[in-house]
């Protein structure tokens, strides 16, 4: 058996589920039969992207745990990170010209 942690949260609430699964366990089995479903309702388990200590996993379903390892469930992004860079730079842009035209 292998110790391992499966986390989530939102905004307002957090939840980490300590387990003891057997060797051999995947990632997306170990969220799957954590039994976060009972605390977020509305997450989608099946789909949601995971990933251990930070860093995402791109087969999750292949990926097998090792002893000590966390998994994290994460949420789906509410915004392109490219785009809201691109948004930034151009309202920076629009106020450095706004400056050089006062």
């Amino acid at each position: 058996m292998i110790a391992v942690e499966v986390v989530y949260a939102l905004a307002d609430k957090q939840k980490l589920l300590r387990l003891s699964l057997p060797y051999g366990t995947t990632m997306r089995q170990a969220v799957e039969q954590s039994g976060m479903q009972v605390h977020f309702p509305d997450l989608d388990l099946v789909n949601s992207p995971l990933g251990i200590f930070g860093k995402a996993v791109a087969k999750p379903q292949e990926r097998v745990l090792e002893d000590g390892e966390r998994v994290e469930i994460y949420r789906p992004l509410i915004a392109d990170p490219k785009e809201v860079r691109k948004q930034r730079a151009a309202r920076v842009a629009q106020a450095k010209a706004d400056e050089a035209g006062a």
